[in-house]
This record gives C-alpha cells, sequence and structure tokens, in this order.
C-alpha cells in the first residue's frame, strides 16, 4: 500500500461510484468483506475498516473488462 489516504467504508462506497461508475453500497462492501478474499483492501483501525485508496483503485481495475466494441467480441475473447 503506497497510499497514505484512507477511507470509511461509505466514502469508500461513493468513490467506487463517483470514480470507476462501480455500484458497491456500503453494505455490500461489507458482505464482500466477510465472505470473499475477492474484496477490496482494507486495514483496521479499531473495529473501524478502512480503505487505502490506491487498494480501491487496484479492486476497480480488477472488476473491469478490458475495452471493446460490441457485447458480442467481449464473449469471443473471453474477457
Amino acid at each position: 500500500m503506497h497510499s497514505a489516504q484512507f477511507l470509511r467504508r461509505r466514502a469508500a462506497s461513493d468513490y467506487l461510484r463517483e470514480k470507476w461508475g462501480l455500484p458497491r453500497s456500503p453494505r455490500t462492501l461489507a458482505k464482500i468483506a466477510c465472505i470473499s478474499s475477492d474484496g477490496p483492501l482494507m486495514v483496521y483501525a479499531g473495529r473501524i475498516p478502512l480503505y487505502p485508496i490506491d487498494g480501491l483503485d487496484e479492486y476497480a481495475r480488477a472488476q473491469l473488462s478490458r475495452p471493446v466494441r460490441s457485447t458480442s467480441e467481449l464473449r469471443a475473447r473471453g474477457t
């Protein structure tokens, strides 16, 4: 982690939606944190999860496909 700035869960949700167009509610981020290891990186300040901005950016990039011109192109190449 290189970022010194951390966001609480609601702010992380807003950041993912506003910067990346990814609709992840705070409840969804909480659920991902409990049941999956595929979510964004986080650290804890006591019991409060904090998301580093560079971790949110890495998570968002992993959620997006490569650029395509049509849905058939996306299915044909599998990514």
